[in-house]
């Protein structure tokens, strides 16, 4: 799996999806000093718009991943893949009653 660049861009309200704290935060200089510069994922402040981060995506996602909505991006991250997929079905036994 190859690192992928994630642009979050600043919503109308100033936020954006924080993958280190796994949710939606405010990007004020609180959120920037006490995070996101001490953060390996961090990449930069995406021309101002936002902050870019790097990081192993285990979605299909294109890099860069740009991301507009934090909320979305936030639930799209709840989801966890299991790996390897296995097929439960396969070790059921049924009994005869």
């Amino acid at each position: 799996m190859q690192p992928v660049q994630h642009r979050n861009l600043k919503d109308e309200n100033g936020r954006i999806y924080c993958c280190l704290r796994n949710k939606v935060v405010k990007l004020d200089e609180k959120q920037k000093g006490d995070f996101c510069r001490g953060c390996s994922m961090f990449a930069g402040d995406a021309d101002g718009q936002g902050v870019d981060c790097v990081w192993e995506d285990l979605r299909a996602v294109a890099d860069p991943h740009i991301v507009r909505d934090p909320a979305k991006e936030w639930m799209s991250n709840q989801m966890k893949h299991i790996w390897p997929p296995t097929d439960h079905l396969s070790t059921c036994m049924v009994y005869p009653s």
